[in-house]
C-alpha cells in the first residue's frame, strides 16, 4: 500500500470506533456505513482525485477492444513506440459500429401475474436480438472514388502529402471511436497493430479494498456522517446543515491540497506555444 493512500476498511473501522453512544450515527449498521463510504469514494474520487489507469489490451478480430470492468471514462488510446512514447489515436466519430436485427422481440408477457397487464408489463418492453454488421450499405460509394479530377499532384512530396484540400491531414497511428452501447472501442489502424494502450478513469469503488488519498480522508469521513443522518427525521435540521457544511468545507480543503499546479508548470505550458519549426 502506498503511504499517501488510506484503505477504505481502515477508514470505516476508525469511523465506527470513534462513534459515541449518543451520536446521531451510532445506530447505523456496518453495511450502511460501507455503502455510504463506497458512494463517497466515487463522488470524491471523480471530482478531486481521479484514479487514472493505463492498460495494454489486445485488438479483436473485428477491430474492437473490450473495455475493462472498472472503466468510467476514456482519456486516450494509442500505441507505444520503441522510445516509450504513446502515439495517440485520433477520435473519429464516423467509424461505423452498426448492428443488424437478428430476430424480432418476444412480445409475450411474463409468467408472473402482476406483470401480465398494465404499465408493469415488462415483457412488452423487450427488444429484438442484434448482431454486429459493420459492412457497407448497398450502393454506397467510397469517399476516395471520383476525386481524381480534384487532386493536385504535389511533385515536391511525390504526390503523397497535401494532395486534396479539405480531406484532412496529419500522420496518425490509427483512429478510434468509443462504443458505449457494446462497451468497447472501435479501432482502425494504419499498420495492423495487434495491441493498443488505453488510459482511462477507473472506478476505485470496484476494487476489493478501495483506497483514498490522505488529503481526502477527512472529507470522506464527513461525507459518510452527513449521508447517514441526512434522511433521519429524528436528527435536528441544524445538525444536518452543520454536517453538510462540514463535508463541503473538508471537500474544498482536499481539493486545494490535491491541486498542485505550480507557477513553474504554468510557465512551461505557456512557453510551449512559442516553438518554431521549418515551413515549406
Amino acid at each position: 500500500m502506498a503511504f499517501n493512500k488510506v484503505k477504505l476498511s481502515q477508514i470505516i473501522r476508525d469511523f465506527i470506533i470513534t462513534l459515541d453512544g449518543d451520536d446521531y450515527a451510532s445506530n447505523a449498521s456496518d453495511s450502511a456505513i460501507r455503502n455510504f463510504a463506497l458512494r463517497g469514494i466515487r463522488e470524491i474520487g471523480f471530482d478531486l482525485g481521479k484514479k487514472v489507469k493505463s492498460l495494454k489490451l489486445s485488438i479483436g478480430s473485428n477491430d474492437t477492444v473490450s473495455l475493462p470492468d472498472d472503466f468510467v471514462d476514456l482519456i486516450k488510446v494509442g500505441v507505444v513506440d520503441p522510445d516509450g512514447i504513446v502515439r495517440v489515436f485520433g477520435n473519429n466519430k464516423n467509424i461505423n459500429y452498426s448492428r443488424r436485427m437478428e430476430a424480432e422481440a418476444d412480445q409475450r408477457p411474463l409468467i408472473n401475474d402482476q406483470f401480465e397487464s398494465g404499465p408493469m408489463n415488462i415483457g412488452l418492453n423487450s427488444i429484438g436480438d442484434r448482431i454486429d454488421d459493420k459492412s457497407s450499405t448497398d450502393s454506397a460509394v467510397s469517399s476516395a472514388e471520383n476525386l481524381d479530377d480534384y487532386i493536385f499532384e504535389n511533385y515536391l512530396y511525390q504526390g503523397g502529402l497535401g494532395r486534396l484540400y479539405g480531406t484532412g491531414g496529419g500522420s496518425l497511428a490509427g483512429e478510434y471511436r468509443l462504443n458505449s452501447d457494446q462497451n468497447r472501442i472501435e479501432v482502425e489502424t494504419n499498420s495492423g497493430y495487434s495491441e493498443v494502450v488505453i488510459e482511462y478513469i477507473a472506478d476505485e469503488a470496484r476494487a476489493s479494498d478501495p483506497e483514498v488519498h490522505v488529503y481526502a480522508e477527512e472529507a470522506l469521513r464527513s461525507y459518510v456522517y452527513y449521508k447517514i443522518i441526512e434522511r433521519k427525521s429524528s436528527v435536528p435540521a441544524n445538525e444536518k446543515a452543520r454536517a453538510r457544511a462540514e463535508y463541503y468545507n473538508e471537500r474544498r480543503k482536499a481539493n486545494a491540497r490535491l491541486s498542485n499546479f505550480t507557477k513553474e508548470e504554468a510557465l512551461k505550458t505557456i512557453r510551449k506555444n512559442f516553438m518554431q519549426a521549418p515551413k515549406y
